[in-house]
């Protein structure tokens, strides 16, 4: 544990940056739940062209923003370095070359300014997202974790204690997504995109399967892709937004009933969303509905703690920092990280 050094205020300041994949984070955290800066620059624009996200554009890219996207969490959080109590990095999972960018520059930083350097796991983050908004938020609670290449169940028994209920076996909600947005032609990144349309769309129009729905609690979403592509090649005439609106149906539909399911099952007191997908708005809706008729209290945080952040990295980082103390400054980063499991 470090000593506060914020003036006497009371407040551990933890600065976090956030370069798993290709957002550019830094965001600067209270106490682990009062945030005072979170500035995110998207590199959507550059990988666009490819189709999906490039490794090497993505490290260079952080390269370029990383600098100046901390120095902004700083001034928007009125701070300078004496304040700080930690810098934090995400180390994993993620893009290799993505990732060693913000754990390199945090080293540096702590070094330089003489304050710990706390390595984050990325889907950690995730999970502490929810308690930047509901701090006092009933426990156990069942989180779904599902972004563009993690699609999970976890039950959160306390603040560091995590059990896997369910996970894909194939692809992750927003890899399929991608797919099938690249399949249609609809372009890069799938989600939002499928999102928009879907909402001109029919869903009834076409039913897609839903993969292992009365299965368990882990997730198949490889062959949804397949199906869309062999009904478009023999129906070319139906419209993309049915087709989307029909695809998003499906996908929300398992997702959604298998979390209510694992809260059954365990007892959890709370259901939670978490990563990028969980900015999808029919996502939102149903979790939100189906929740309630399930009678289970639920959270879907706001758009900006569901995509990667910074300030998600530096409330789990709190949280780590105080009970296990800081990361040594050899700690590296790891590209397939796991969530620690109690």
């Amino acid at each position: 544990m470090t000593a506060d050094r914020s003036g006497g205020t009371g407040r551990r300041l933890i600065l976090a940056i956030e370069t798993s994949c290709d957002e550019t984070a830094a965001a600067i955290v209270a106490n682990g739940t009062d945030v005072l800066s979170n500035v995110v620059s998207s590199q959507v624009d550059l990988h666009a062209v490819y189709g999906g996200v490039v490794p090497e554009v993505a490290s260079r890219a952080h390269l370029d923003k990383l600098e100046s996207v901390v120095a902004e969490a700083m001034t928007r959080a009125d701070v300078t370095s004496p304040d700080l109590d930690g810098v934090a990095a995400t180390c994993g999972p993620g893009l290799i070359g993505a990732l060693l960018i913000g754990v390199s520059a945090a080293k540096a930083m702590a070094l330089a300014w003489d304050v710990p350097y706390i390595g984050v796991n990325h889907m950690e983050g995730h999970l502490f997202a929810t308690f930047l908004e509901r701090p006092d938020i009933e426990l156990p609670l069942v989180v779904l974790l599902v972004s563009g290449g993690h699609t999970l169940i976890v039950e959160v028994t306390e603040p560091g204690r995590y059990r896997y209920l369910g996970s894909t076996i194939d692809d992750a909600a927003g890899e399929a997504f991608d797919k099938v947005a690249r399949y249609l032609g609809l372009g890069y990144p799938g989600g939002p995109i499928i999102d928009r349309l879907a909402a001109e769309g029919d869903r009834t129009v076409v039913r897609f399967p839903r993969a292992m729905m009365d299965d368990g609690l882990d997730f198949s979403f490889s062959g949804i892709k397949t199906a869309v592509v062999n009904y478009v090649r023999r129906h070319p005439d139906v419209a993309n937004a049915d087709i989307a609106a029909g695809f998003q149906d499906a996908v929300v539909d398992v997702l959604v009933t298998k979390t209510i399911r694992a809260a059954r099952r365990v007892g959890a007191a709370t259901v939670c969303l978490g990563g990028g997908v969980a900015a999808n708005s029919q996502l939102r809706e149903t979790f939100a509905a189906e929740a309630r008729a399930a009678g289970l209290a639920h959270l879907v945080p706001d758009r900006a703690y569901c995509t990667d952040n910074a300030a998600m990295i530096a409330a789990a980082a709190h949280w780590r920092l105080v009970n296990d103390g800081p990361t040594g400054l050899d700690g590296g980063a790891d590209p397939s990280l796991k969530l620690p499991t109690a």
